[in-house]
């Protein structure tokens, strides 16, 4: 008994499966920088919400509380920057992985 592999249908499988591997596994730029940017975002507003805590509840009414409304402020929009940022790479990501799997399927169709 002898078993015949079609050798384009074996080869175009590998690619298909190589192809597939690499979109799921192998991170590219804007996953990463979607990955930290969000994670910089959340903690910014996480912070400055804290921090509008802190001076609501553990400051005195007299005392200088400018300082961290300035800094809360700074954190809150920081922080909607870097989550607004890592939107705009979750987009470019998904953008690349669509053009990537319509190569490939250009490329299987073709051949």
């Amino acid at each position: 008994m002898q078993i015949t592999i079609n050798r384009k249908l074996f080869f175009l499988t590998f690619e298909y499966s190589l192809a597939v591997l690499n979109l799921t596994i192998m991170p590219d730029s804007h996953k990463e920088s979607y990955f930290v940017k969000l994670l910089l975002g959340f903690s910014s507003i996480i912070g400055s919400i804290i921090l509008i805590f802190y001076a609501n509840f553990e400051l005195n009414k007299d005392s200088d509380w400018y300082f961290w409304a300035i800094v809360s402020a700074f954190l809150m929009c920081g922080g909607i920057y870097f989550t607004l940022q890592a939107f705009v790479h979750k987009v470019k990501s998904e953008f690349s992985r669509r053009q990537k799997q319509r190569e490939m399927q250009r490329s299987n169709t073709s051949d």
